[in-house]
């Protein structure tokens, strides 16, 4: 008997047109159903319930959009859908309400310190911890069930109020002094075990959540019935809003990611590197559909013009290339910005013609990544993206510049990393368990290479500081408690020159080169280290950013740190101390084989901040270093173009992505600026593959050098993904 895969499994492109109130109005249902058609759409997600009801509900205080009257458009489009053999998602947005329901219901409503009630433009945001998420909520989503039997559920804000507001309503109160033995706290005190426990069962009751939804979705419209909500690519958003990844995806079956916001640090490739964490958690044989606004992002958001089709395809194609499908979005259903109609039928065409090669498929790469939300947490307190996210940031981007292949890793994951990876990178990753420490040293202890930054290790579980950093006995070194610089900017005083820092590196080759000599300069000694190849021609790098200073025992101190002078005037710019024994980069090899490097100067974290080019080179440097001489595929794309690798039966598919931008405005691009050419270096599996590019059609020529296919792209648009096939035919 032939087993049908469920919906989930099965539905690789989506439409929303997500309706607004006056648009049981101007609804145009011949039209819609045409856009779907021509573009190769195989799921709807449809405006239900929430805030505003699309149908005429029997709940009174479900209030109807201002134009629906007794029209039930929601039930309309619900049946469009099925006669076009889609899939339909009911959405809802359930976080508010109209007054007239706080008024009948005035403690279903979030309360500040001061007992008022917490308000959203003209709403009321509502409490997950009262009974409108756990009886109100479920009655509606039975209702839509019984009415239009749609196959799963999302919600946009399901997760309710953020971190950045604690909520004194009588439900939250009673509820968190009952589980926790806790008052509720009065500030945001990391230092606070109130406050931290507020944390930790804030989360809890998001998972809780999660899973009761899924019981009233399943309980009513049977197995297949799930409810997804919707989460973010942006790790620190979900922090904010209390969403446990690793918990929520391990009972998931589906992402309905909504990850449309853009910022200053990444650019389209981190829609790239949100697919690939996701994934990982997730796992790689489900699914994940993102948002794609076909109306203007930015501060502020323009939710009616059309987003230029170069930004779109950048996003979208980034996406693909970390495993995301394309789902459009609209903001109403009638534009007179008719532009952006034309974007997505090219674009998901293409995605239909080639989903072969874009779905069920592992990826593969030399190095993993390490994050968790923990760190972020206790780690990054006030400030993660300066203390914990930029660090990671910085490393994902001197890879991609570096043309290093890599994947996000969990740190609850490390246990595993042995089997997939060749190189572990702990970016400031301070908080680890006890566990997670013994993971990594039984990495190194088999072979694996092991670089960290900053404070690695400093942290418990809990966020208390160790006696000892966890890792100072695997790289023979000790911190002093004492260190140079600020891991916050804002730290940083900007009246003096603080930040005007540097690093030397070992040994100094000033004496090798043409130009003035500095006579209390070392003779040269030998030769650079590979971790800072490519920098002969200098003894000096900039930094500027934070150092802890450290004790070194075997280990190679490849950097030392030159303190700050200063700049203005520059008459008193010199260097009142050249040369200094703190150490900033350290390197060491193990009898097992591993190789070890601890850059204690932040250059992930300065890299992510001030993109000093020389940061990316040591970096990526070090991880080639790591890796050893036989790495799983590298690019040489001056750092223009991102790649991954993944591998199906018979083949490998290389995705590669256009990382150029010319717009200062974070995610805006008017136009698509083509790069090339591109060098590839992919380990041979196979004898004689035949090697097509499935954007272009051309067949590549190839040969092979030391085990590796190398070839060349002449140029990429936008992307490119290249088969090499082991069968010639197919």
């Amino acid at each position: 008997m032939t087993t049908v895969a469920p919906w989930y499994r099965t539905t690789l492109r989506w439409a929303q047109t997500n309706l607004t109130e006056i648009d049981p109005e101007r609804y145009d249902d011949a039209w819609w159903r045409k856009h779907w058609r021509e573009t190769s759409v195989q799921g709807a997600i449809i405006n239900a319930g929430g805030i505003v009801a699309y149908y005429p509900s029997k709940f009174e205080l479900h209030h109807r959009a201002e134009r629906l009257g007794d029209r039930d458009l929601y039930g309309q489009i619900v049946a469009s859908a099925r006669d076009e053999g889609l899939t339909v998602v009911a959405r809802m947005d359930s976080n508010r309400v109209a007054e007239d329901f706080f008024r009948a219901h005035p403690d279903w409503v979030c309360r500040n310190i001061d007992g008022e009630p917490i308000t959203a433009a003209d709403k009321w945001v509502t409490c997950i911890n009262s009974p409108y998420y756990s009886d109100y909520l479920p009655q509606v989503i039975t209702e839509i069930i019984d009415r239009s039997h749609p196959d799963g559920f999302a919600d946009n804000s399901w997760a309710g109020l953020p971190r950045t507001s604690i909520c004194y309503c009588r439900h939250c109160t009673d509820q968190f002094g009952r589980v926790t033995g806790f008052d509720l706290p009065r500030d945001h005190d990391w230092d606070s075990e109130d406050y931290r426990a507020w944390v930790a069962w804030n989360y809890q009751r998001r998972t809780d959540l999660w899973d009761l939804n899924n019981r009233v979705t399943t309980q009513a419209g049977g197995s297949d019935c799930l409810w997804f909500g919707m989460l973010s690519g942006d790790v620190l958003n979900n922090s904010r809003r209390f969403i446990n990844l690793r918990q929520i995806l391990a009972r998931s079956e589906l992402i309905m990611l909504d990850h449309q916001h853009r910022n200053p640090v990444d650019g389209f490739e981190q829609n790239t590197e949100a697919g690939k964490r996701l994934h990982e958690l997730l796992g790689w044989d489900k699914l994940i559909p993102e948002s794609t606004p076909q109306y203007q992002l930015g501060v502020p958001a323009f939710r009616v013009a059309a987003m230029p089709v170069a930004e779109v395809r950048l996003w979208a194609t980034a996406g693909f290339a970390g495993g995301i499908q394309p789902w459009w979005h609209h903001i109403g259903s009638r534009h007179d910005d008719r532009r952006q109609y034309r974007t997505a039928a090219p674009l998901f065409g293409w995605h239909r013609d080639n989903s072969d090669i874009l779905v069920d498929r592992t990826p593969i790469a030399d190095v993993g990544i390490v994050w968790s939300q923990e760190n972020h947490d206790l780690a990054g307190r006030k400030n993660p993206a300066e203390r914990t996210l930029d660090p990671y940031r910085g490393v994902v981007r001197a890879l991609n510049t570096a043309g290093i292949g890599y994947l996000p890793l969990h740190a609850d994951d490390l246990d595993s990393a042995r089997n997939r990876f060749s190189v572990i990178v702990l970016p400031n990753i301070a908080v680890l368990t006890d566990d997670q420490l013994t993971a990594i040293r039984s990495f190194a202890d088999r072979g694996g290479s092991v670089i960290i930054t900053g404070e690695a290790g400093v942290l418990d579980e809990n966020g208390v500081h160790r006696d000892a950093p966890g890792l100072a006995e695997l790289f023979d070194l000790r911190l002093s408690g004492r260190s140079y610089g600020a891991q916050n900017l804002a730290d940083f005083d900007i009246e003096t020159h603080e930040r005007h820092s540097y690093l030397r590196l070992a040994p100094e080759l000033r004496a090798r080169f043409d130009g003035p000599t500095d006579v209390s300069a070392p003779e040269p000694n030998g030769s650079r280290h590979p971790v800072l190849a490519e920098l002969d021609e200098t003894d000096l790098v900039a930094f500027g950013g934070y150092l802890p200073i450290a004790e070194v025992g075997s280990g190679d101190v490849l950097a030392t740190f030159v303190p700050d002078f200063p700049i203005f005037p520059p008459e008193t710019s010199w260097m009142r101390e050249p040369r200094t024994e703190v150490p900033a980069i350290i390197a060491r090899e193990l009898p097992s084989g591993a190789r070890l490097v601890w850059l204690l100067a932040d250059l992930d974290r300065c890299y992510a901040r001030d993109e000093q080019p020389d940061h990316a080179v040591i970096i990526g440097n070090a991880v080639r270093w790591a890796i050893g001489d036989e790495p799983s595929f590298e690019i040489q794309s001056s750092g223009l173009v991102s790649a991954s690798l993944y591998e199906q039966s018979g083949r490998r598919i290389l995705h590669l992505t256009n990382r150029v931008t010319t717009s200062e405005i974070p995610g805006r691009q008017a136009h698509l600026v083509p790069v090339g050419p591109i060098r590839a270096r992919v380990k041979s599996g196979f004898p004689e593959p035949r090697i097509t590019s499935r954007v272009t059609g051309a067949e590549l020529t190839t040969k092979v050098e030391n085990g590796y296919l190398v070839f060349e792209i002449d140029q990429l648009v936008d992307h490119e993904v290249i088969i090499i096939d082991d069968r010639p035919d197919r």
